[in-house]
């Protein structure tokens, strides 16, 4: 779990110093990106403790950490492969351009995505029950408003590009279909 979470935010860094080295600081580590994803380590970290000390069987289901890790692996490629193949347009400018090839042809969001699976399993691979629904549940509630705002300004920046991309690529995320256009 310790070297997953410190690859994350590592790579995190690295992937930004590649893409876009003009915005890079110690913020790209994304170690203080919010009180909320402070609260969630903390809070998952107190689980496993308490779980550990009170009912140590619970840790030691193998196969269930094994599928947290695939999902803890799955999801930071994903991220990663997207913060690459977005290249500079990860960040928005003035210049931006819309990337649908790659894995943005897979999802509209794939850093979302990566992000979101990456997130639950952490949780998942420490057998956190708790954490596992509250993970999830606060992640699904932060995309779905992430990418509604997202795509607002998406949409008013490409226009008509932007729909036809909206209209034949999946958000990536569960029940989440983005920001609702009537024409």
């Amino acid at each position: 779990y310790m070297c997953s979470l410190s690859l994350f935010h590592y790579s995190e860094y690295l992937v930004t110093a590649i893409n876009n080295p003009r915005s890079l600081s110690l913020d790209s580590f994304l170690l203080n990106h919010s009180f909320e994803y402070n609260l969630a380590a903390l809070s998952s970290w107190v689980e496993f403790t308490l779980e550990k000390l009170l009912v140590p069987e619970m840790k030691q289901i193998t196969w269930l950490s094994t599928v947290g890790l695939l999902m803890v692996i799955f999801g930071d490629c994903l991220r990663k492969a997207a913060m690459l193949t977005a290249g500079s347009n990860f960040n928005k400018s003035d210049t931006h351009t819309l990337v649908t090839s790659g894995v943005y042809g897979w999802f509209r969001h794939p850093s979302y995505v990566g992000w979101f699976y990456w997130s639950i399993g952490t949780q998942v691979l420490l057998c956190n029950p708790i954490c596992v629904v509250g993970y999830t549940l606060a992640s699904w509630r932060f995309f779905r408003e992430r990418i509604e705002e997202e795509e607002i300004t998406l949409i008013h920046f490409f226009g008509e590009e932007y729909l036809e991309y909206k209209r034949k690529v999946p958000s990536g995320l569960p029940f989440i279909k983005g920001v609702k256009v009537e024409l």
